[in-house]
């Protein structure tokens, strides 16, 4: 099962889960706003970040900037505990299930949670389509 974690105010949340609507994706939607990550989620999230921190924490963010913190200069556990208590500095959405995990919103990307079946026969008719 997918799930996207989300802000009310945030329009690259609105736009994948219109995507995976259309695709006939089924997730759980969890508001990270009114329902904060736990640290232990943090960590879960991070572990499957390719560049760790960076890829989660939104740097053009006012909130990030509005702390004044150099995520570099911390520990994990310090940064973790930092990005549980203030949602709003992280990257939206955040779309994961088991295996895959995914930031933002790019629609190439985020292809990844079709199924397998699906993407081959979009790619073949893509292939034909250009072959023709």
């Amino acid at each position: 099962m997918i799930t996207i974690y989300t802000a009310p105010s945030c329009t690259s949340c609105k736009k994948a889960k219109l995507w995976l609507d259309q695709h006939d994706i089924s997730f759980d939607e969890r508001n990270i706003m009114s329902y904060p990550l736990s640290t232990d989620e943090v960590k879960h999230i991070l572990e499957k970040c390719d560049d760790g921190i960076e890829s989660l924490i939104s740097n053009r963010n006012r909130f990030v900037k509005s702390l004044n913190v150099d995520f570099e200069e911390l520990s994990l556990s310090e940064a973790v505990t930092i990005i549980s208590e203030n949602p709003q500095i992280l990257r939206r959405p955040i779309i994961m299930d088991d295996k895959r995990l995914h930031i933002g919103y790019n629609e190439e990307e985020i292809r990844a949670f079709l199924p397998r079946s699906v993407r081959v026969l979009e790619n073949d008719g893509l292939r034909l389509r250009d072959a023709i």
